[in-house]
Parts: C-alpha cells; structure tokens; sequence
C-alpha cells in the first residue's frame, strides 16, 4: 500500500460527518440513514423509510455535497473502470445485495454498528469479508483499475 498518500485528516472529518448526518437523521427522524433504503424510498420503489421528500433531499444532497467540496477542496480524483458492463453489473449486484441484506453500508455499517445491532454486525462482517475476497481474487487474476 502506498501510505504517502494518505490523508488521515480528511478520512477523520468525514468520518465524524458521516457519524454526525447518521446520529441527525436518527434522532431528528428516528430513522436510520442508509442510502440504498432512502434512494429506494425517492425513487418510488420503496413505499415505507422516511417521508419522500425527506428522501429526495438526502439523495441529491449527495453530489450537490460532493460539488461544494470539490469547489471548496479542489476536485476530487477518482478512477473507475472503463468497462460499462463491469459498471453495471457491478451496480445491480450491490443492488441485489442491499435488498438481500436489508440495507447498505452506511445502513448496517455505520448506523446498525453504532446500535450494536446484531443483524448489522453480520451484515458488516459478511460484506467486509467478500470485499476483501473480491480484491484478494481481482489482483491474483490482474484484473484492476
């Protein structure tokens, strides 16, 4: 790994953002802040979660605060893969596994560890550990981006 990169302090503020939003919409709405339920919910195909305008605010509050940074910070670099397939078979498996698993990442992994929930923490260690699988077997095969 190439540590001269790393930016601590950023990981930190956003961590401590992202902890603060998730402990907002908790004890503000009394509603865990996942992204894939409230997506799902301002699309329309979920009809339970959090009011829909509620929803559609968090979800296109997320590139409007990714511009605002990026004006504020200077752009932000990012690679993904030049394959449209891979893109959109890798978006309908998360997709597939976010039903599965009744919620996402930030769903489980931030809001259900915080609440020590004992399907959160499955959840976290089941999707963590095909994570590091998948990396492990992509770089033993050459596949990268």
């Amino acid at each position: 790994m190439d540590w001269s990169h790393a930016m601590p302090l950023a990981g930190l503020t956003g961590g401590l953002l992202i902890g603060l939003a998730g402990a907002a919409m908790l004890l503000g709405l009394g509603r865990i802040a996942g992204v894939s339920g409230l997506a799902a919910r301002a699309v329309g195909i979920s009809r339970t979660g959090a009011p829909w305008g509620i929803a559609a605010a968090f979800v296109v509050g997320l590139p409007i605060g990714c511009g605002i940074l990026s004006l504020i910070a200077g752009p932000v670099m990012t690679r993904f893969p030049t394959s449209l397939a891979v893109i959109l078979i890798g978006g309908l498996l998360v997709g597939f596994g976010t039903r599965m698993g009744s919620g996402c990442t930030s769903g489980h992994g931030v809001c259900g560890l915080s609440r020590l929930s004992p399907r959160s923490i499955v959840a976290t260690l089941s999707f963590m550990s095909f994570g590091f699988a998948t990396v492990a077997i992509m770089r033993l095969l050459g596949i990268s981006w």
